[in-house]
């Protein structure tokens, strides 16, 4: 299955879907599609790189810990990614985000402000795995 990301409506707010062949692509692929949200990737240079490491037991929330510690990220350093990595043992995550600091001359989008537990979903199929939820904009 390819890897890739999508959006579905929600209101006032936007679902991201991550779709892919792990579940740790599908969190990469959920966290690009939230970014792009927020300025278009092919803008940004991976110039820096910042890591995130949580555990947590639940891959559902797992997501949503992701999402949010990346969003955290970027708030705290002033900067937006565009490339993601992330890795499982067990209930222990370990990623990284590469990115730059916000610049004039990125167009900026709509702002997320978090992600959440609203139509969360991850889950296996015969393609592969997806991500989804709704993040708060």
């Amino acid at each position: 299955m390819p890897g890739g990301h999508e959006y579905f409506e929600h209101g006032a707010d936007i679902g991201v879907i991550g779709r892919g062949a792990s579940v740790e692509e599908a969190f990469v692929r959920a966290a690009e599609a939230m970014f792009a949200i927020m300025v278009e990737p092919e803008t940004v240079q991976p110039a820096t790189e910042v890591a995130v490491e949580f555990d947590e037991d639940d891959v559902e929330f797992a997501l949503v810990r992701w999402l949010n510690a990346l969003l955290a990220q970027a708030r705290e350093s002033g900067a937006v990614f565009c490339g993601f990595e992330l890795r499982r043992d067990g209930n222990r995550w370990r990623g990284t985000a590469r990115g730059e600091p916000w610049r004039d001359s990125h167009v900026r989008g709509t702002e997320v402000k978090g992600a959440t537990l609203t139509a969360l979903s991850v889950r296996q199929d015969a393609d592969g795995w997806q991500a989804r939820c709704v993040v708060d904009v």
